[in-house]
């Protein structure tokens, strides 16, 4: 049946239905489902001993002696340490702002925040303890379930400041959705 809101043009490009979904597809997958994989693969790679402790500590102590000379090893033991901490709230925040994201750009979830937040925080928990447990293979690195309840914690404040953004704007996010769908179905 022909849309009469169409251009002619358009209605004709979109006779080839199966190339249309494709393409919409592939650009859904480009924006939202890349990124988070790109993500993974950085918090994945962050679990090597590339990013070990006796690794980054090369680098960080001469920063921390630069910016105040003088450090005793104890207070620079305990700076690393802090950082590292951060830096699991960090990965696992963005995480969850990312898998967020792209799970709201499938139009049957988007109105689901209930459901998505529930997802998010699970599959986050889930690939904190994977990357935990993939740290027990790698010599220079320790387990440990205080870090998967520090990245559990990111994913919550993650989660915490995307639903609060969508709170604070719902009129863009409707619009946006709105938009989708009618993608979606042409």
């Amino acid at each position: 049946m022909p849309n009469l809101f169409l251009p002619l043009d358009v209605q004709c490009s979109m006779l080839d239905v199966p190339r249309f979904r494709a393409d919409f597809s592939m650009k859904s997958f480009l924006r939202y489902w890349l990124p988070l994989l790109i993500w993974l693969g950085v918090i994945f790679v962050g679990s090597t001993s590339v990013m070990s402790t006796a690794h980054t500590s090369r680098y960080m102590i001469p920063i921390l002696l630069w910016l105040k000379p003088g450090m005793t090893p104890q207070t620079i033991w305990q700076i690393i340490v802090f950082i590292r901490k951060c830096g699991h709230v960090t990965e696992y925040a963005v995480l969850a702002l990312l898998w967020w994201r792209a799970l709201r750009s499938l139009p049957v979830l988007r109105t689901k925040t209930l459901i998505v937040f529930g997802a998010v925080l699970l599959g986050c928990a889930m690939f904190a303890a994977s990357d935990e447990f993939h740290q027990t293979f790698v010599k220079s690195r320790t387990p440990s379930v205080r870090d998967v309840l520090l990245d559990v914690t990111g994913a919550l404040l993650g989660l915490l400041i995307g639903a609060s953004f969508v709170r604070r704007h719902p009129e863009k996010f409707r619009a946006t959705t709105h938009n989708q769908v009618v993608d979606a179905q042409l």
